[in-house]
């Protein structure tokens, strides 16, 4: 993400405003080649019990084009909570606004991912900080009440963070360890009581295992983001580098993974289910696209 160029994005702010940038509702026209469409309707055919050829697109408004993390407050999805990756903003308007609300939480920094728990919403810092805050806050130009959280977990570049409201646990995930030669992702289990963060566990997502299930001869995944299907248990964990789904049962051991084909997959990075069980990946904005979120309806 810190890849962008100001090129790129003057660019892609000129392209988004002369295709419009207003939130559409629309049924995505996929580009994807008839190989590519044929991978993924297997993929749906294999037991994932979504199509990820065939997605509802939402285009979010121009303060967000840069989209990251996504959640929804008890499920429900009429309101979408988010962040972008650049401003210490909290964003929240319905999938279809034109418009957004947002209050300020904090500073310039990369901010990554969100999440709520017991009211409370949680945003992580690619270093790993947690700024919480009540959601009753959340229509005030600027939040009062931030505790910052530092030193929970070790050194690394961090980009997924995930809460279990029924086991009252936080779930911090790595994207990447820098110092140490790692063929894992990490996943940093918390409680949450009162606003503190107990450890409970750590969990891996080998690359190897990874790599066997797609087919690769050796993988260096890069995740995200992460969610907990609500109707199964299971994690979905998603990969903007490697274009990948990867879904692992509720204690993290790898079941299967899915390729992220078709043009609609700019730059996923965020990802939530509602509390009807659909999934929602987002997407930052491209030179041609403006950020989105896309949802797949749980097929019936």
């Amino acid at each position: 993400m810190k890849n962008k160029t100001k090129l790129v994005s003057v660019v892609a702010l000129f392209a988004i405003a002369f295709i419009g940038v207003s939130c559409v509702n629309e049924k995505h026209d996929d580009k994807s080649s008839p190989a590519e469409k044929t991978a993924q309707t297997t993929d749906t055919k294999a037991g994932l019990p979504y199509d990820l050829a065939n997605p509802v697109k939402y285009n979010m408004p121009q303060n967000l084009f840069e989209i990251s993390g996504i959640v929804f407050h008890n499920g429900d999805p009429k309101e979408v909570f988010a962040i972008q990756d650049e401003d210490g903003d909290l964003f929240h308007l319905g999938l279809s606004d034109k418009k957004s609300k947002f209050t300020k939480f904090g500073g310039k920094g990369d901010y990554e991912d969100v999440t709520i728990i017991n009211d409370q919403i949680i945003v992580l810092k690619s270093n790993g900080e947690l700024h919480t805050f009540p959601i009753s806050e959340i229509n005030t130009p600027v939040v009062k009440n931030v505790i910052r959280t530092k030193d929970l977990v070790p050194k690394a570049e961090y980009e997924g963070l995930a809460a279990d409201e029924k086991t009252g646990m936080i779930y911090i995930l790595t994207k990447e360890v820098k110092k140490d030669k790692k063929d894992q992702t990490d996943i940093f289990a918390f409680k949450f009581d009162n606003g503190k963060f107990t450890p409970n566990g750590t969990f891996s997502l080998p690359y190897k295992e990874i790599a066997d299930l797609t087919g690769e001869s050796k993988m260096k995944f890069r995740p995200s983001a992460l969610a907990k299907n609500p109707s199964t248990g299971e994690w979905y964990v998603l990969s903007s580098v490697n274009k990948l789904l990867v879904i692992t049962d509720a204690d993290f051991k790898i079941k299967a993974t899915y390729p992220l084909k078709g043009s609609f997959f700019n730059q996923p990075e965020g990802i939530a289910f509602d509390r009807d069980h659909n999934l929602y990946i987002s997407n930052e904005g491209g030179v041609l696209s403006a950020g989105n979120i896309l949802m797949f309806k749980l097929k019936k």
